[in-house]
């Protein structure tokens, strides 16, 4: 054997040392790779019902939605409703309002006129009575006075 033969012998026994050496992570690698693509496999098998189920709740929701849209209008149409009837009860009261006004006024200006007399009447006696009694008080005072000057010339 010649040096040549030699090296290309020893070269072979690396190169086949180095092939064993790595073909046992490649395997490992293989099997990893194999159980991925089952993985992203089973993924793909389960999205398809998943985003199926999806749909059919987007699509419940939007019934929902349609429904609360509708009973929205309705309770907008009870709003409307409610509003109208506030409003002629605030008529009601303003009417109500301006007719105790009236009432109110036409009672108390017959009150007020029948106060005003009898206060006028209590007056008119208190200045009779006062008037009365002062004229009676001249009179003594005249009488006394005239029976005191008799008195004094006789």
């Amino acid at each position: 054997m010649e040096a040549g033969d030699i090296a290309a012998l020893i070269a072979a026994v690396a190169f086949a040392t180095l092939v064993l050496v790595l073909a046992v992570p490649i395997l490992r690698l293989r099997h990893t790779v194999d159980a991925a693509t089952r993985t992203l496999k089973d993924v793909a098998d389960q999205t398809g019902p998943m985003l199926g189920n999806v749909n059919a709740t987007i699509g419940n929701v939007n019934t929902a939605l349609g429904q609360v849209h509708t009973t929205l209008d309705g309770v907008n149409m009870q709003l409307a409703r409610l509003d109208h009837i506030a409003e002629n009860a605030q008529h009601v009261t303003s009417n109500v309002a301006n007719l105790s006004t009236v009432v109110t006024a036409a009672a108390a200006n017959p009150l007020v006129k029948v106060a005003a007399f009898g206060y006028g009447v209590r007056k008119a006696a208190a200045r009779r009575r006062r008037e009365d009694e002062e004229s009676r008080v001249r009179a003594e005072i005249k009488k006394r006075r005239k029976s005191g000057s008799a008195g004094a010339t006789g």
